[in-house]
């Protein structure tokens, strides 16, 4: 089996090594502060007796899965921690193949890369159903798509890279569809808490055997490298999701757990409130700036990207390239999220020097 290293690497590195100063708006690592019960969280760990640094319960924190649970609205019996979101999709859409129901996985185009990726390391095969213009998915395309061969349907939402929100009336159909072809409705639901739209619906409001919900702390308390994330599974799927998160993983870094389970418990609405009005400045700022060199975008409704497409640039690997050495802005080429958008570049607005970005781009272009 051949495996691809995602372009995001790529790009990275060649940022990284360029000889001139870099604005970084590849990746999604928020650049703002953590919660401060996350970081009283790890300093108390640290003081903890020796026996507290061995392996926790594989499945996660008893504390921590009923905490995730009581906001979730489900039994912790349904509940695997996992390492990140990256983990907790790979356990979903392992179990959704291995029912042997089908064999193919309906996907989004524009798709974030790690998707099919999974998808492949997992023996299976991709579909893609195309979104509209501004990111939406038309529950009729989806259902036009979906087959007796479909194993799971897996959407992001709010959406990386473009943004969209889908409503309560898509993950419902959503969810009706996976039970009409005996699939699974997987839903990523990490930028939960970057909903500028006030639309966000989690596909947990649609009650069903049909669907698994992926979620960390990654994002939404801004510790992408603390690696805490969880699933959220279907009772008579979710013993063999633990049997294969023990045989990978074990178990999920305990710190970290104990850190979120504290943020959980102690950080205010506030916190979140804060980041997602720094986020709708910063779009604001960008789009902006590119109204003004005349390109075309998206305004993000979630999330924290922007696509931005220049008249006469496609967004290829070389084009990148080509900005990051004669522009110092790093982002990632459309082509990394399939044929609809390769036309397009996206930024992650997680630098606190979007607005020089977005200077240097409309010098760039003018």
């Amino acid at each position: 089996m051949d495996y691809e290293t995602p372009l995001f690497f790529r790009v990275m590195e060649y940022a990284d090594a360029a000889d001139r100063d870099v604005v970084d708006m590849v990746s999604g690592n928020p650049d703002w502060e953590p919660p401060e019960a996350l970081r009283e969280g790890l300093r108390e760990y640290a003081e903890l007796e020796p026996d507290r640094f061995q392996y926790p319960a594989s499945e996660g924190l008893p504390e921590l899965r009923a905490e995730i649970a009581a906001r979730r609205g489900v039994d912790p019996d349904q509940i695997v921690v996992t390492n990140g979101a990256g983990e907790a999709n790979y356990l979903a859409m392992a179990r959704a193949l291995e029912r042997d129901a089908g064999d193919e996985i309906l996907l989004t185009d524009p798709v974030y890369p790690y998707y099919p990726g999974k998808t492949t390391m997992l023996g299976g095969a991709q579909r893609y159903v195309a979104t509209d213009d501004d990111g939406q998915l038309d529950p009729a395309a989806v259902r036009a798509a979906a087959s007796e061969d479909t194993a799971a349907i897996v959407v992001n939402t709010p959406n990386n890279p473009t943004g969209a929100v889908y409503p309560e009336s898509t993950m419902a159909a959503l969810v009706d569809i996976a039970e009409e072809n005996d699939a699974i409705l997987i839903s990523d639901e990490v930028y939960d808490h970057y909903d500028l739209s006030g639309t966000f619906a989690s596909a947990l409001e649609t009650d069903s055997t049909n669907r698994i919900v992926t979620n960390a702390v990654s994002k939404s308390m801004a510790v992408t490298g603390l690696r805490v994330g969880y699933a959220i599974f279907p009772p008579e799927l979710v013993d063999d999701a633990r049997s294969r998160h023990m045989l990978v993983n074990v178990a999920t870094t305990r710190p970290g757990q104990y850190a979120a389970l504290k943020a959980f418990r102690e950080t205010d609405p506030e916190y979140y409130e804060r980041n997602r009005e720094r986020l709708r400045e910063r779009v604001e700022t960008f789009t902006d700036a590119l109204e003004a060199a005349g390109a075309e975008y998206t305004t993000p409704q979630g999330s924290f990207y922007v696509l931005a497409r220049f008249d006469g640039y496609p967004g290829t690997l070389e084009n990148v390239e080509r900005l990051i050495d004669e522009a110092g802005v790093a982002g990632m080429p459309g082509e990394a999220f399939g044929d609809s958008r390769s036309e397009w570049l996206r930024f992650a607005l997680v630098t606190p020097r979007v607005e020089e970005a977005a200077e240097r781009l409309a010098a760039y272009f003018d």
